[in-house]
């Protein structure tokens, strides 16, 4: 999914839609354009970037290849780039092996942000680095957006970290939404029972004890799932009906969809 987000791949199934435009139905000179506007900040650092270039080489690159033609133009961006990720222009004659793997990360956020996008996926930009340095990425990255004005996909298994940096959530099972919706009401009130188990698994310093839910049985293969709902065989609620029937994705009345039969009826019956 990440490499059809930002159009790496072409999807072998159904589409993904940008600003009402499918991007596998673009033209090559299409998906140059809208690359300026989706970026995308990996998950290693260190394997993101070229090891062979200077800091300086590969933050100027794709200005050279959207054809922003002055050197000083070029120039200009970079440092300008360097200076809001917390960098000074000392690391543009350094080589990616030289930086610390927060350094490094902060080189992959500049790279993604040097054609000032307006979409930015980052995929788990976080889970490599010590918690230390987590915390000081995830401030840069919400800073930054507060700055520039693009949009995140922030993709991520910490639910902490999610509930940090997020305004709106989806909670994803064998690759399919089961619960969507702003992420204070889904925190608060997790309404799919993978959404409810998920969350009773952060730790909490509170006195009050919540119950953990225990999933039991084996993930089913995704690339051959059961019939029905595909969380049927974990799930503590299921019914005949979960085994034999998808339910669709919903609306709530609080805004937010949940893709669950008995969430769905009990909504209906309030």
């Amino acid at each position: 999914m990440l490499s059809t987000d930002v159009s790496l791949l072409t999807p072998t199934d159904g589409y993904v839609e940008y600003e009402g435009k499918r991007l596998n139905q673009l033209k090559r000179h299409e998906i140059k354009a809208l690359k300026r506007n989706i970026q995308i900040v990996l998950q290693d650092p260190y394997s993101s970037l070229n090891g062979k270039k200077r800091i300086g080489w590969l933050l100027e690159e794709p200005l050279v290849i959207h054809h922003v033609k002055s050197k000083v133009e070029r120039n200009k961006r970079v440092a300008e780039v360097l200076k809001a990720v917390g960098l000074d222009e000392d690391y543009l004659d350094k080589y990616p092996h030289e930086l610390s793997g927060g350094q490094r990360q902060r080189i992959c956020i500049a790279l993604a942000m040097i054609l000032n996008p307006k979409f930015i996926v980052a995929d788990e930009a976080v889970s490599s680095l010590d918690v230390s340095i987590q915390a000081q990425v995830l401030n840069l990255l919400k800073k930054l957006q507060q700055q520039f004005h693009f949009t995140y996909v922030f993709i991520s298994h910490d639910l902490n970290v999610v509930h940090y940096i997020s305004n709106r959530i989806a909670v994803m099972y064998l690759g399919k939404i089961v619960e969507m919706g702003d992420v204070e009401a889904v925190y608060e009130n997790p309404m799919h029972p993978y959404t409810q188990a998920l969350l009773s698994a952060i730790p909490t310093i509170s006195d009050n004890k919540k119950e953990r839910i225990l999933l039991e049985g084996d993930v089913p293969s995704p690339i051959n799932t059961p019939k029905g709902c595909g969380f049927a065989s974990r799930c503590r609620f299921a019914t005949d009906r979960c085994f034999e029937q998808e339910p669709e994705l919903k609306a709530m009345e609080d805004g937010r969809k949940v893709k669950c039969h008995l969430t769905v009826a009990a909504a209906k019956m309030i």
